[in-house]
């Protein structure tokens, strides 16, 4: 089987890995364009580019899939499938058509739950008991096509964001290649139910700053979801904070303002919520290292009684 693979981040190099490790012919990757990115803005490459060229293979890199050249090199590779794994871009429905088998996505949500860009995430922000991978037909709507094969994993009560991810990213490439092992003209997936859709939206900057009247439970949430990026952050005066771990302190209601410093412990300071109270443990004031809450209390003179916002 001859397969282009379009990916870009470390999730998807696990599933490119994966299939080149069980032995198929992937002639052409595509993959985004490299991007300017860390405090040096050095332009880097994609991780998935990192593994075709360690591999050798070719590696296409175009601002878009629309054009009509576009069309002619994917049609000249004659692969038999496209594999799509969290590339970045949409695939017209004239790219899908050119393939014996389509194609193929491995997308990080128990669908029809989180379709769209950031479904890991939303996952966590819900409060969501488990998720996992489906492998997917590819179709004209976002995430709409039919399942092949679903996995499941909980979530733990431990998990952020990236620890999630890597877990996904093992996942969905067991099942994906698992789905390739018997593909064939016979193997029908199954219609998702549009009537238990939802939709991941793509974080947003606003997304990741805490709104301190929200429930404690909920802050938890949205600091987990958002590590390792962007990263939850307020401020403390004028200057932006980022809060990388926390607990619940205490449910229930609280008699100080949302957002104001309740109490100091050893591990950590508190902070009041809009619902019950948060105890802040690993922080990051703007330009520094990532510090423990008692490191973080002896450089900003914080006192009980002074708030985030």
């Amino acid at each position: 089987m001859r397969i282009i693979f379009a990916g870009t981040p470390a999730f998807s190099a696990v599933s490119l890995n994966s299939l080149v490790e069980a032995g198929y012919h992937i002639p052409l990757v595509i993959t985004q364009p490299d991007r300017r990115a860390g405090r040096g803005m050095s332009v880097l490459p994609s991780e998935v580019k990192k593994a075709a060229t360690a591999f050798g293979i070719e590696t296409y890199q175009p601002l878009n899939l629309k054009s009509t050249e576009i069309l002619e090199k994917v049609r000249r590779v004659n692969a038999d499938v496209m594999i799509v794994v969290a590339f970045g871009q949409i695939v017209p429905l004239s790219i899908l058509k050119i393939f014996r088998f389509g194609g193929i996505n491995v997308h990080a949500s128990l669908l029809p739950r989180w379709r769209g860009a950031a479904p890991i995430q939303r996952a966590i922000m819900a409060g969501d008991e488990e998720t996992g991978v489906c492998i997917m037909q590819m179709a004209e709507g976002l995430d709409t096509g039919p399942v092949f094969q679903e996995r499941r994993i909980p979530i733990d009560a431990t998990d952020t964001a990236g620890t999630l991810n890597n877990k996904l990213a093992l996942l969905g490439a067991e099942a994906l290649i698992q789905s390739l092992s018997v593909l064939n003209e016979d193997y029908a997936p199954t219609a998702q139910d549009d009537a238990f859709s939802t939709y991941a939206h793509k974080i947003s900057r606003e997304d990741a700053h805490i709104d301190w009247s929200a429930d404690a439970s909920g802050i938890n949430l949205l600091v987990r979801a958002m590590d390792p990026t962007p990263g939850a952050y307020t401020f403390f005066g004028d200057i932006r904070v980022k809060i990388w771990k926390t607990t619940v302190w205490r449910s229930g209601c609280t008699q100080a303002e949302p957002g104001t410093v309740i109490e100091f412990e050893r591990d950590g300071f508190v902070v009041a919520c809009g619902q019950g109270a948060l105890k802040i443990v690993v922080v990051q004031k703007a330009g520094g290292k990532k510090s423990s809450a008692l490191e973080y209390l002896g450089s900003s003179h914080m006192k009980v009684g002074d708030a985030f916002r």
